[in-house]
Order: C-alpha cells, then sequence, then structure tokens
C-alpha cells in the first residue's frame, strides 16, 4: 500500500514554468495521472502556450481567485470554489489576465499524465 500526504507549498517550484507551478504527481510518483498546483500573479499564464491536448482530459478547479479561461468559443470566467474541464482536441489557454486585482490557485489535474500539450494558433 502506498499513501503520500503532500503540502504543494512544501515542493519545488517547477524551472521554466510561466507561473508557481508545483507537480503533485511528480512527489507522490503517481503514473496514470497529472495533478499539479498553480498560483498565477496578475499577468501570468497557467501553461506555456494556447494549447491542445489529443487524449487527455484536464480539469483545473479554482482554490482561491478567479480564472480566466480563452476558448476558440469565448473567454470562461472561473470563480473559486468552481471547476473548468478540457476536453481532448479543445483548446484552452488558462490565465490570470494583467488587469486583475489578485493572483489565483488553481488545482490541475489530468489524465492519462504523458498526453504532450500541441500548440494552438487561435488566429489560424
Amino acid at each position: 500500500m502506498g499513501y503520500h500526504q503532500i503540502d504543494p507549498q512544501d515542493l519545488p517550484e517547477a524551472e521554466d514554468y510561466p507561473c508557481d507551478r508545483r507537480g503533485i504527481s511528480d512527489a507522490a510518483e503517481l503514473h496514470a495521472v497529472h495533478a499539479a498546483t498553480y498560483e498565477m500573479a496578475p499577468g501570468e499564464d497557467l501553461s506555456r502556450a494556447y494549447h491542445y491536448h489529443e487524449t487527455r482530459e484536464e480539469l483545473f478547479y479554482v482554490l482561491d481567485g478567479t480564472l480566466h479561461v480563452e476558448t476558440p468559443e469565448g473567454e470562461y470566467v472561473v470563480s473559486s470554489d468552481e471547476a473548468f474541464v478540457a476536453e481532448p482536441e479543445s483548446p484552452h489557454r488558462a490565465h490570470n489576465p494583467a488587469d486583475a486585482d489578485e493572483s489565483v490557485t488553481v488545482l490541475g489535474v489530468g489524465a492519462p499524465p504523458t498526453d504532450i500539450a500541441r500548440p494552438y494558433d487561435p488566429d489560424a
């Protein structure tokens, strides 16, 4: 049996990321699901690019603040204690706008964990 109690604040911040990302699945050595916390100051993005996944389902649960998610269909505004779900093949860009008054903290979960992000160009 294996159990892990993890405080994301005790984990190292991921390098080369546009916001403060703490890899829960990395720390717990999870193989079937990706999980991380993200803290975005005003003007920061959750991921490296506007993107989609071929098979990954992603869920962003807002712990604190307000998350904005750009999609080809328009922008979603996700408040604290709400979740946003992106199905496979659904382009999205989660971010905290530059004119926001506060940071936003999100728990991100995705499966399968190995489906890399594919760049999406909204102008193409």
